[in-house]
């Protein structure tokens, strides 16, 4: 199994921290931000590999923290791949990255998908389990307000945690329960993330991929406890320092 950390974002509402900083790699609790998201993994066997994609802008920088990020998270091979866009104005989206790396690496195995600038302070201790059990688990989180969730994706699950309805941004939600960027896919569905891109389907926002496949593919849910964080201003960024520096001390 892989692991698949996106990290090809310019970040240009952190301006000046990632001007010339990855948002991926800026300090949250005395550490870079995306090692709080690849620790999360440290204890899944499964996971052989972590593969991080970013652009060219910032490949040397993930270069440079690989060489001693391998040795912090059980020796895992790190592989960098630069997308080679240079801005927001060529970027490939989120899900354009994820098929580039499928396609410049040959991947033929199971692949965790998971953002750089998304922390959790829960466990997901059972998440590859469930994973390998369901086939594509989505790992979703309950904001509990419905005005709060307008600002995300909704979606509507069965009683087995099968996604039944995915929305960007409701107008009219009809749960509190969002798909955040934490993604298994099977070997199998690989073809199937091809052919969304051969469409040329919207190759940005990642939860786009599941909306597009639930109908044509069994999609399962795995609820996310505790905190959840999506690090996209500087207000949410200084938010993390405070409570992960607290949780850090506890």
């Amino acid at each position: 199994m892989k692991l698949l950390v996106l990290a090809a974002g310019y970040a240009t509402r952190l301006y000046p921290l990632t001007l010339n900083q990855p948002k991926p790699l800026l300090p949250v609790a005395g550490k870079p931000m995306i090692d709080h998201v690849i620790e999360k993994f440290d204890h899944c066997p499964e996971v052989d590999e972590i593969f991080v994609v970013t652009n060219n802008k910032f490949a040397g920088h993930f270069a440079s923290w690989s060489k001693e990020a391998s040795s912090n998270h059980r020796g895992r091979r790190i592989r960098i791949f630069n997308d080679r866009t240079t801005s927001d104005a060529d970027k490939l989206g989120a899900i354009g990255d994820i098929h580039f790396v499928v396609q410049e690496s040959g991947l033929d195995d199971e692949l965790v998908i998971v953002a750089g600038d998304n922390l959790f302070s829960g466990s997901l201790e059972h998440y590859v389990d469930e994973a390998l059990e369901k086939g594509v688990l989505i790992g979703v989180y309950d904001v509990k307000n419905l005005d709060e969730i307008k600002k995300y994706n909704n979606i509507t699950m069965d009683p087995s945690g099968r996604v039944t309805s995915f929305e960007e941004k409701p107008k009219e939600p009809r749960s509190t329960v969002t798909a955040i960027a934490l993604y298994h896919y099977p070997r199998s569905t690989l073809p199937l993330i091809r052919q969304y891109i051969a469409e040329k389907n919207n190759p940005d926002q990642p939860g786009r991929l599941v909306q597009w496949m639930y109908p044509r593919q069994p999609v399962f849910t795995y609820l996310i406890t505790g905190i959840w964080m999506d690090i996209g201003s500087r207000e949410t960024y200084d938010e993390a320092n405070k409570i992960f520096a607290g949780l850090a001390k506890s």
